[in-house]
Parts: structure tokens; sequence; C-alpha cells
């Protein structure tokens, strides 16, 4: 796997050339709406396939999978212009195996919402180990707001896809509430009611386990949030289902703020099958312009992470989107829009920038002038951003890492990803 920076004058043909592939394979692959137009300094992931097998009349992708000895969800890993197994036609080029040998197996979560296009979802979920649903919201008498989740549990479950309930204190107006909590957190007879009927819905629904996104909580209810993550655990292990809890990015035990001070992390650890580092969100809406998740940053969290939760139980937050700042920043006044990385990349086309890359925080940007003389940074991800938090995952030695979110489709960090790694499956 190569991974090529634009250059001033680049083309796809002449790009092609210099790797000896064709055109048409670094199009598909990148998956390229518009491939006569290049941005300098945009990433390219060039793939050079071992074994390529054209498709003959009649053959299914289930046929030509069991033929090399591999999988059907495999052979879609590595051919993302194949949306559906169901979609190949004859004379088809389809690579069974790429050049580069895979550094080992990784778990993959990803997280969206039900409304997620369901294109986007099919073309994610071969690369998907985990596919959590965001979110059940809870009462303070302990029931559940429900969510329209049975499609998708029973797609993500056709590939393969263990699907993950999640709970959240997340209010309609979209905060974290940590008076919602406390209830739950202490009130005895409300908890109970919660858990009786999350586990009703693991069951009647066809969940694979639950996800805990309880932030904000109040530290002097830091004993108590660990005690109803024990207390979950214990009623829905007995019946097979795995408990993943969401935990802060911190980089020492001490670290004040709500946001950190009640998520004690080796207590949580031990109390739940694994935790997702939520390791990004430092460049954010209403923050200063940048990085979304730093290397810099992210290697702090995790030199504390590892001192206290056991590595294999530990998955790195990986973000799937940007933001657009203006400058200059006001505090408590200027709002950054979210952004796609595929959309950062054609906005730095339509305006004209130069993409540069970060070093320190290992993460790519431009700036540009809006028609109100207003400067811009945009901050995003692409294929060397991801690259660098992959090597981090190896680095560390983690289980896996987990995706905020899977809602826009991101075909680099797909390509990087499944070439790398071994998709790990469970169910």
């Amino acid at each position: 796997m190569i991974i090529h920076v634009v250059q001033p004058g680049d083309s796809i043909y002449s790009i092609a050339r210099r790797y000896n592939i064709s055109p048409q394979k670094i199009i598909i692959d990148n998956e390229l709406q518009n491939p006569n137009v290049l941005v300098p300094g945009q990433t390219l992931v060039i793939l050079t396939p071992e074994t390529v097998h054209v498709v003959q009349p009649g053959e299914t992708l289930a046929q030509i999978a069991q033929r090399y000895n591999t999988t059907t969800a495999e052979l879609l890993q590595l051919n993302p212009s194949i949306d559906f197994a169901d979609e190949i036609m004859p004379g088809d080029q389809i690579t069974i195996m790429n050049r580069e040998e895979k550094r080992g197996p990784i778990s993959v979560l990803g997280y969206a919402y039900p409304n997620i296009d369901r294109t986007v979802l099919m073309k994610t979920l071969p690369y998907l180990t985990y596919l959590t649903l965001f979110t059940y919201g809870i009462t303070e008498e302990g029931d559940l707001i429900d969510i329209d989740d049975e499609e998708l549990i029973r797609t993500a479950r056709e590939f393969g896809v263990a699907p993950l309930m999640l709970i959240s204190t997340l209010t309609e107006e979209g905060t974290f509430s940590n008076e919602l909590a406390h209830v739950i957190l202490n009130d005895p007879v409300a908890q109970n009611n919660l858990i009786d009927n999350i586990l009703q819905n693991l069951r009647e629904k066809g969940y694979y386990g639950l996800d805990i996104d309880f932030e904000y909580v109040l530290p002097e209810d830091e004993e108590a949030f660990i005690n109803f993550i024990q207390n979950v655990n214990d009623r829905i292990s007995p019946e097979g289902y795995v408990l993943f809890t969401a935990l802060a990015p911190k980089i020492s035990a001490d670290q004040p703020g709500l946001l950190y001070e009640a998520h004690n992390y080796p207590r949580v650890g031990e109390a739940s099958d694994n935790v997702l580092l939520m390791t990004y969100e430092w460049g954010y809406t209403y923050g200063p312009p940048m990085a979304v998740s730093p290397v810099d940053r992210v290697r702090e969290v995790l030199d504390y992470a590892v001192t206290e939760i056991p590595r294999d139980k530990i998955y790195m937050g990986i973000p799937n989107y940007g933001y657009d700042f203006i400058l200059p920043y006001v505090q408590g006044e200027s709002r950054a829009d979210s952004l796609s990385n595929e959309g950062a990349v054609d906005l730095a086309a339509k305006v004209g920038a130069t993409i540069q890359y970060d070093e320190v925080s290992q993460a790519p940007y431009f700036i540009y002038y809006d028609d109100q003389g207003r400067q811009h940074r945009a901050w995003f991800e692409d294929a060397r951003s991801i690259l660098a938090k992959l090597d981090l995952f190896s680095e560390y030695g983690f289980e896996g890492v987990g995706y905020w979110n899977i809602m826009r489709y991101f075909p680099q960090n797909w390509l990087v990803l499944s070439n790398l790694y071994d998709i790990t499956k469970v169910i």
C-alpha cells in the first residue's frame, strides 16, 4: 500500500503511470467522484493486487470466495466498488489478495444513528465487527426511550456484524444530563427497572451486547457510576451479552473537569468487558481551530490508559469527520461547521486551496477566505492521518478501534484499515 500525496500538475493518468497500475483502479479504489479534479495535498491510496480473478458468466461472489478459500466479507473489503455481493458481472476484475502482508487482527466498532443512509450502511458493514446504534434514551423511572432499530439489527447480522445497544443520558436538546444520571445511579428502584428493561430489549431485539455512554457524570456519583456498570454486567453477562463503556480521554487519574472526574479508568475497566476511549473532539464545534484527534494528544491518553486498563479491553476512538473553523476564534461566540472528510477535499477544490499536513498532530488542513473576507481553517482526516492512528493501535496492542461515526462514507479509511488488518468477526 502506498499513500500518494497529490502534487501540482498530477493527474490520475500520471499517477497511474508512476505506480504501473491502471487509472481506473485508482478511481475505483478511492471512489473518486470527479477524477479529473485533484487537489494539491490530497491523498490517494494505491493498492497493488497480488491475485486477481476475472468473473466468468454465472459466477457468484460466494463461489469465487470458496474457490480461493476466503470469505464474501473479505472480498467485499478488498473490492469497495462492489456494493452488494450479487452485483458482479462477467469480465469484472475481483481482487483476491493484495501484496502487502497484514499486521494481524483488529476489532472494529462503528457508531451509527438509526437514520443512517442505507447505501452507506451496506458499504460500511463489511469492515465492522460491531455496529453500535446511537442511542436509546432513558427516563428517571428507568424506562427506555425506544429507537427504530430492528431493520438495522437484522441487516448487521446478515453481514456478520454484531449489533450493540447503546444507552446514554443524552436529552432531546442534545446535551448529556448529569441530573438524569444522578437519579438512575442513586435510585435502586429506577436502576433495577432500567436494567430489567435493558435485558428485555437485548433479548427481544437480537442485540449482541450493550454500550453505556454516560458523560459529564457528577464527581460525587463516581462510586455509584462504577456500581451501576457492575450491576449491569452482573445481570447481562450470564446470558452471554458483552458490555462496553465509553470513557472520556483522560491523561491522569486526578484530571480535573466534569467530563473526566467520575470516569475512574481502572475500576470502570474492571467492571466492563471493553472500554471505548473517546480520543477525539480536541477540535470541536465551539472550540479553537485544531485537529479533531491530534496524535500527540491521543498518545498522552493512551500512555495513561495502559497503566490502568488491560490492553485487550481497550478500543481507541477514531473520528470520521472534520470541522471548518472561522478565524479569529472568539470564545463563546465562534462556531465551526462539521464536514465529512470527502466533503473537506471537495471544499478545498472549490475554493482553490492547497491541503497541508501538520506533522505534530498528524492531520491535514487547509486555509481559505470566504466571500466576506473571513479566514477559514478546515481540519479533517485523510489516509495519512488514519494510518497514523492505526499505527498507534498496533504500537499499543489494543483490542480494537471505534469510529465516531460511520454516518458519512469515507472510502480511504476502509482501504487503509482492511489492507493492513484482518477484521475480526464475533458472529
